[in-house]
C-alpha cells in the first residue's frame, strides 16, 4: 500500500495500485459483510413487525427497539431507537451504574468523630461525645440484613449527637403523590431505619401489633376491626387510624421522623441529640472514621430483582454523598451526565433514581450504551450476579426455559413498561437490547408476552 501526501492534514490511500484479484477479494468481503448486516437488520424488523408492531396491545401505543453487539460495535436493530420514552424502572439501570461506580466493594454505614465536645449550646461539655453522619445507608436495622456492625458500634457509646446538613425531599417530582401510602413509595432520608417501614399487623379485635414500637403512639382506632383493618395517615406526619378492613398485614411508609429520637428509643440507655449546628468550612476539613455495612453487590442485587425503589433512591443518594459530599440525587444526576455519561447518544431527562417518575424520559440506543458501559467497566460476571435471568426476580415468569441467557431489567407503571438488557443467542453471540413500550391501553402482561417471543426468536435465529 502507498500513501500519497495530498495536504498537510490529509492522506489517501492508494487502492488501484493493489493487484487485481486482491481488489475483486476485497470488495467481495465488503459487500458480503453488508449485505449480511442488512440481511439481519430486514429479518429481524420483519419478526419486530409481526411480533411487535403489530401486536394488539402494543400498535394502541408507542415502542423504540434497539439491538446492538458489542463484539462487532454494530446496531442490528433500531426501531424509533433515537425517540424519548417514559422507562419506569429501566431507570434503576442508570443507579446501578451510579452505585456501582461510587460505592465501592461495602456501603458506607456510616461516618463518626469521637472524644470531641458538643456542638450546641444546650448540651454540657461530654469528652466521650461521638458525633454521627449520615451516608444514606438503608440496611441499617433493616431485617434483610442481620449483619449489623453500625448498630453494634452505636451500641457502645454513651452520647451520641446526629449532625446532619443534608436537605433531603422525601418523595421526588413526579411521583403519585395519591400513592403515599403504598410500600414502593417509601420516603427517602438521609439517615433510614427499618427500612422506614411501618409494619402493622392484626392480632384479634381493636388490637394491632406495630414495628417499630416508636409508632405505637400514634395509632388510634375509631371503629372496632373484628376480622381484618384498613389504615389512614396524615400525608405530613404519622398518626394513623386504624378501622374495619381487609388487610391482615400492611406496610406504611412513615414519614421523615426524628432520627435522634428513633436511635434513642432503638438503643434504650444512650443519649443522643440532634445537631441543629450549620456546617462551617472547618468541618470539611473533618477526619472521619468510618463504619461499613453491607457488600455493595449484596445489596445492588436485591435492588435490581425486585425493583426496590426504595433502595435504588438511597443508593443514588449515596453515591452522592459518597462523590460530592453531601446528598442530592440532582446535583449527582447533573454530575454523572456531565462527566461519566457525557456521551450517552441521547441526553436523557433523568429525575428519579427508582423511575417512579413520570418526568424521567430515555431512549432505547440511551440503555444500549449504558449497558455496554457497565458491561466494559465492571465485567460480564458481576453484571450476570446482580441482574435477574429468567425465571428470577421480575423475570419469574418469563424466559424460564434454559433462563441463563438472559440477563435483564424489567420497567412497569400503568400503560408503560420496558426491558433492556443482554442477550446471549444460540450461536453464543452476545447482545445488548431494549425494548420500551408506551401508552398502550392494556395490562403489561400481553405487552410482555410479546417482547419475550420476540426476543427468543432473536435468540434461536441468530
Amino acid at each position: 500500500m502507498k500513501y500519497i501526501k495530498e495536504s498537510k492534514k490529509e492522506m489517501r490511500l492508494v487502492i488501484g495500485q493493489w493487484p487485481l484479484g486482491i481488489r475483486q477479494w476485497m470488495g467481495s468481503l465488503l459487500m458480503l459483510g453488508f449485505i449480511s448486516s442488512c440481511s439481519v437488520s430486514k429479518q429481524i424488523g420483519k419478526q419486530a413487525g409481526t411480533i411487535l408492531l403489530n401486536d394488539t396491545a402494543i400498535s394502541t401505543g408507542h415502542i423504540g427497539i434497539s439491538i446492538y453487539e458489542p463484539a462487532t460495535n454494530k446496531y442490528w436493530y433500531n426501531y424509533n431507537a433515537t425517540h424519548y420514552f417514559i422507562p419506569a424502572s429501566n431507570t434503576k439501570l442508570f443507579t446501578l451504574y451510579a452505585g456501582m461506580k461510587y460505592l465501592g466493594d461495602s456501603l458506607v454505614g456510616l461516618r463518626y468523630t469521637e472524644n470531641n465536645t458538643a456542638l450546641i449550646d444546650s448540651i454540657p461539655q461530654i469528652t466521650d461525645l461521638v458525633k454521627i453522619f449520615p451516608s444514606g445507608d438503608p440496611t441499617f436495622l433493616n431485617k434483610e440484613f442481620p449483619f449489623q456492625p453500625a448498630l453494634e458500634f452505636l451500641k457502645k457509646q454513651k452520647h451520641l449527637e446526629f449532625c446532619d446538613f443534608n436537605q433531603i425531599e422525601p418523595l421526588s417530582t413526579g411521583w403519585a403523590w395519591g400513592d403515599y401510602l403504598e410500600d414502593y413509595m417509601t420516603s427517602r432520608t438521609s439517615f433510614p431505619m427499618y427500612k422506614n417501614i411501618i409494619d402493622i399487623k392484626f392480632i384479634r379485635k381493636d388490637s394491632v401489633l406495630v414495628h417499630p414500637k416508636y409508632f405505637e403512639k400514634d395509632v388510634s382506632f375509631v371503629r372496632t376491626a373484628d376480622s381484618g383493618f384498613s389504615v389512614k395517615k396524615d400525608f405530613l406526619s404519622n398518626k394513623m387510624t386504624v378501622m374495619p378492613g381487609k388487610d391482615r398485614f400492611k406496610k406504611i411508609p412513615f414519614f421523615p421522623a426524628s432520627t435522634a429520637q428513633m436511635l434513642q428509643d432503638t438503643l434504650k440507655q444512650q443519649s443522643v441529640w440532634n445537631s441543629s449546628r450549620r456546617m462551617k468550612s472547618e468541618d470539611l476539613e473533618t477526619k472521619y472514621k468510618i463504619i461499613h455495612s453491607q457488600p455493595s453487590d449484596s445489596f445492588f442485587k436485591p435492588m435490581m430483582y425486585r425493583s426496590d425503589n426504595f433502595y435504588a433512591e438511597q443508593t443514588l443518594l449515596m453515591a452522592s454523598n459518597e462523590q460530592l459530599g453531601y446528598m442530592s440525587n440532582e446535583k449527582m444526576i447533573d454530575t454523572l451526565l456531565k462527566t461519566d455519561l457525557k456521551d450517552v447518544p441521547q441526553k436523557p431527562k433523568w429525575v428519579d433514581g427508582s423511575g417512579l417518575s413520570r418526568y424521567n424520559l430515555f431512549t432505547p440506543q440511551s440503555f444500549v450504551y449504558l449497558l455496554n458501559k457497565m458491561k466494559n467497566e465492571f465485567g460480564w460476571n458481576r453484571i450476570k450476579n446482580i441482574l435477574p435471568t429468567g425465571g428470577t426476580g421480575t423475570l419469574s415468569s418469563y424466559y424460564k426455559k434454559d433462563s441463563s441467557f438472559i440477563y435483564a431489567k424489567t420497567g412497569t407503571l400503568s400503560n408503560n413498561c420496558a426491558l433492556s438488557g443482554y442477550l446471549i443467542t444460540q450461536k453464543g453471540k452476545l447482545l445488548i437490547f431494549s425494548v420500551l413500550a408506551n401508552n398502550y391501553i392494556t395490562g403489561a402482561t400481553p405487552v410482555r408476552r410479546a417482547v419475550e417471543k420476540f426476543l427468543l426468536a432473536i435468540r434461536e435465529n441468530y
